[in-house]
Formats: C-alpha cells, structure tokens, sequence
C-alpha cells in the first residue's frame, strides 16, 4: 500500500503542539513497520510539492518574524528523511495539466483558474505510484483518484496463522 501524505498532515506532523499531533505520529510510526516477515508492508510518501508548500508557508512566518528560519523546517527536513522523498518529474506535471483540465471542464475546479492547484499536482504524484492521498481535503482529491483520512486508513494487520 502506498499512502501519500498532503499538507495538511504533514503540516500536523510539523508542529508538535498541534491537536492531533501525537495520534498522527503513532499512526505514521505504526504504519511504517513491517506488520511481518517477508510482507510489502505499507510505503508512505512525502511529495516534493506538499514539501513546497509547507516550506513557503513556514518560511513566510519566519521572515514576517524577522528571522532566517523556522522550527518547523527543521521537522519537515526530518520528515523527508525519514519517508519516501517524491520529487516532481515532467511525466508528473504533464499528468497534472492533464488533471487541471478536466476538473474545470468538469465544472469541479479545486481551486481558482489563476492559482496553479497543488491538488492536482499532489494526485498526479500520487497516481504516479499507485497511492492513496492522505488529507483533510477527501472531496477535493478523490475526483482525481483514491482519498482518505488518515483516521480512515487501518493500520495492517498481519495475516492470520493457520492451526494445524
């Protein structure tokens, strides 16, 4: 199973006195382990444009603070080490356009024709490796593809042994 994470979740994951923090992080950390020997286990994914707009957000109130940096940078550096880092390729934006187009031919648009919208963006990464995107934002990215909560998202269980 692949799980890619949106802002909002990781925005969660980035800082630490946020309400859900504590339950998001047992449920990523839970999610990451190998449920048992020889299994595929579950893949999650932090893509580079969910990085991006984090980042720009974090940065913005660092600078608007008069500082260089914010402490939520650093946890989203961690975070990219510690999950699978998704960069942006051509094959991705181009299925973005793709994505972009139809929503608003569509008549669902996710977001104003001026804004480049992420969303498609982040589900082009995601229908890029098979995954399901996990958000907040359900409605907006399942008309693009698979969506859920992370709530939602049973951790593996591992399969049953048979008694002989």
């Amino acid at each position: 199973m692949n799980l890619v994470l949106d802002s909002t979740v990781v925005g969660v994951l980035c800082h630490p006195r946020h309400p859900e923090h504590a339950a998001l992080s047992r449920w990523l950390s839970a999610m990451q382990q190998d449920p048992w020997p020889g299994s595929q286990g579950v893949r999650v994914f932090l893509p580079e444009v969910v990085d991006y707009e984090l980042r720009r957000k974090l940065l913005h109130l660092a600078f608007r603070a008069g500082v260089e940096t914010h402490p939520g940078i650093t946890r989203l550096d961690t975070l990219g080490t510690l999950l699978s880092y998704l960069p942006l390729t051509t094959t991705t934006m181009r299925l973005a356009a793709t994505l972009w187009a139809q929503a608003r031919a569509s008549g669902r648009p996710t977001a104003p024709n001026e804004a480049l919208d992420s969303d498609a963006i982040l589900a082009a990464q995601s229908l890029g490796v098979g995954g399901t995107v996990i958000t907040d934002n359900v409605r907006h990215l399942s008309q693009f593809g698979p969506a859920a909560r992370w709530q939602d998202v049973a951790v593996p269980a591992p399969p049953r042994r048979r008694r002989r």
